[in-house]
């Protein structure tokens, strides 16, 4: 009888397994089609955006000018600082609500089933939709509720103040987004077994202790992942804004999105695509990051 060797048997369990025809004939459209739609698209941009092209016609190189001049372009500077600002504001509130609320849809509460399926709502409905009706609510109800009830401040629009328009965008775009990240905090709540609850419970924990004893720490790769994609996603932020401000009053709340689409409109075709090349390296590196973290939090 043949013995067979311990590393016979390994190289028998480990022999890699030939890729079939089949694999490469689904694969290779999917890769024709996003180089068409994806990669070329972004190099071709790149490319003008060494140029002084208007998106048709004749054109030159001119070198770095068009980056040159987005540094010194206050619109352009405006633009980024409110997106990053807002974008920040709006991590903060959507991720303190959304972890409130999953604890609150984790714990012992009737009707916390139909509550998880009320709160996904938001989600799946369309984000300039969702503005045009808080876009009504900002500019008739709310004035008119103020009115009422003698709330001078409120009195008039937010969407028609400079300084308090971008108030109004955080608050729609945190109704939107808290519903997927409540999914994800609830996921990460669950995942944590109940024996150590009734563990810290014996020895005398209270909720709040439970909660910043147990819960933030345990759920800490859920938060940092919802932060990160919370953020880039916000930073592409648009709909919702030109449904509610187009950007205004004035250009206070014009967001890196909006400029870009809007110089391409109007005739800045190569010097919005320098605009866009630095935005698409600015989330090249969240994606980055972005991978990194949830590689990194795969065993959470």
């Amino acid at each position: 009888m043949a013995v067979v060797t311990p590393s016979q048997v390994s190289r028998k369990v480990h022999k890699p397994q030939r890729v079939g025809a089949t694999y490469y004939a689904f694969l290779l459209p999917v890769l024709v089609l996003f180089s068409l739609a994806i990669t070329l698209p972004a190099i071709m941009g790149i490319f003008y955006s060494f140029t002084n092209s208007v998106g048709f016609g004749d054109y030159y190189f001119i070198g770095v000018i068009n980056y040159i001049a987005l540094f010194s372009d206050p619109t352009i500077l405006g633009a980024y600082g409110f997106t990053i600002g807002f974008s920040l504001v709006t991590v903060a509130v959507v991720n303190v609500a959304a972890f409130l609320l999953a604890i609150g849809l984790t714990s012992r509460i009737r009707g916390k089933v139909a509550l998880r399926a009320l709160y996904v709502l938001p989600m799946v409905v369309s984000g300039i939709v969702i503005a045009y009706v808080f876009n009504f609510l900002f500019s008739n109800s709310l004035p008119e509720l103020a009115s009422a009830l003698g709330i001078a401040p409120l009195e008039k629009s937010l969407l028609a103040n400079p300084d308090l328009a971008w108030v109004a965008i955080v608050i729609v775009t945190a109704w939107q987004a808290i519903p997927s990240t409540i999914l994800i905090y609830i996921a990460g709540i669950l995942a944590i077994p109940s024996d150590v609850y009734e563990a810290a419970a014996l020895d005398g924990a209270s909720g709040a202790r439970q909660l910043w004893s147990i819960t933030v720490p345990l759920t800490a790769g859920y938060i940092l992942i919802n932060v990160i994609i919370g953020f880039k996603n916000f930073l592409n932020s648009y709909d919702i804004i030109v449904g509610l401000t187009n950007g205004g009053p004035g250009t206070s709340t014009t967001s890196i999105a909006m400029s870009i689409f809007n110089g391409f409109t109007n005739g800045d075709y190569s010097y919005q695509m320098a605009n866009a090349t630095i935005f698409f390296f600015i989330a090249i590196a969240i994606a980055l990051l972005q991978l990194r973290v949830t590689r990194g939090k795969a065993s959470v």
